[in-house]
């Protein structure tokens, strides 16, 4: 009898110890199967993919008089500025443009310098920058301190002539009402702005960001330079301005300057915000791109 129990009792242990290895080769497994979904977990919000045309080889491309890339942006409407905006981007209307074309790029130095050494023209001009030049004068970077009159100058030597305000828009927003070139979503691999997140303190050789690229396929319409546009500037102009083809107000102390900077703000990258500056402004923040009829 003794016996019997003794084999019992050895048997209830046997099974006892089996059902705890099962046991713990199942927890073991689901903890790895749970690791491997927190692993897949992001621990901050993903950025959201840019929201732009991957095949850009649906627009057309010509080269400019000097040697420059530009594409086509088709005839017809967009909508231009923006209701929850600055007071001066409202109100939000519908305009017309022909066919145009515009650089892809910013003008760099190292062609601005080709244009000087061509036309003896003076030499760009920067006032205040508090770093030393060197940083930010390089033959690839953007080109910089030239006034207004000195962009329109190099725009009609290239056979072009800088972009009007609508156009500018309209090539940076496309038909849609996108806030950024590239979308809605901001993060420093769109554009070169303030801070150095983006991988460049201060300027950065245009067409160095990719994901940032517009609708139609043009580099930094957002950062890197702010860029000079043909209008004069009227904060009230969008109420009175033609649907076809708007030129801007034919008066005013001021011109328009698009895009923001490496200075600006995501807020001021924004493809409604308008800026304006005296025509003799010159600075290590804006720059220029031309346009062709």
């Amino acid at each position: 009898m003794k016996d019997k129990w003794l084999m019992i009792g050895v048997g209830a242990t046997f099974v006892s110890f089996f059902l705890m290895i099962v046991s713990m080769m199942i927890l073991s497994r689901q903890t790895a199967k749970n690791k491997e979904l927190l692993a897949n977990i992001p621990s901050a919000p993903q950025e959201t993919a840019a929201s732009v045309t991957s095949d850009f080889s649906i627009y057309k491309t010509i080269v400019g008089d000097d040697g420059r890339a530009m594409t086509e942006i088709p005839e017809g409407p967009f909508k231009m500025g923006s209701n929850d905006g600055d007071y001066d981007e409202a109100p939000q209307h519908q305009v017309y443009l022909k066919t145009f074309y515009i650089d892809q790029y910013e003008v760099t130095q190292a062609e601005y310098e080709r244009f000087v050494k061509m036309t003896k023209r003076g030499k760009p001009f920067i006032p205040v920058f508090d770093e030393d030049p060197s940083k930010i004068v390089k033959p690839e970077f953007a080109a910089i301190g030239m006034s207004w009159s000195d962009a329109a100058a190099y725009c009609q030597w290239a056979g072009k002539r800088l972009p009007s305000e609508a156009e500018w828009e309209k090539a940076a927003r496309g038909e849609g009402t996108r806030k950024y070139p590239w979308g809605d979503t901001f993060g420093p691999r769109y554009a070169n702005l303030d801070g150095d997140e983006d991988g460049y303190k201060y300027l950065a050789p245009p067409g160095k960001f990719e994901a940032g690229r517009s609708v139609y396929g043009l580099y930094d319409m957002a950062g890197n330079v702010a860029e000079w546009v043909a209008d004069t500037y009227d904060d009230k102009y969008y109420a009175k301005a033609p649907y076809r083809d708007p030129k801007g107000p034919e008066e005013g102390q001021n011109r328009v300057i698009r895009g923001g900077s490496w200075r600006e703000s995501p807020n001021g990258a924004r493809v409604t915000k308008r800026f304006q500056a005296k025509m003799w402004r010159t600075d290590a923040t804006i720059g220029f791109r031309c346009a062709k009829d």
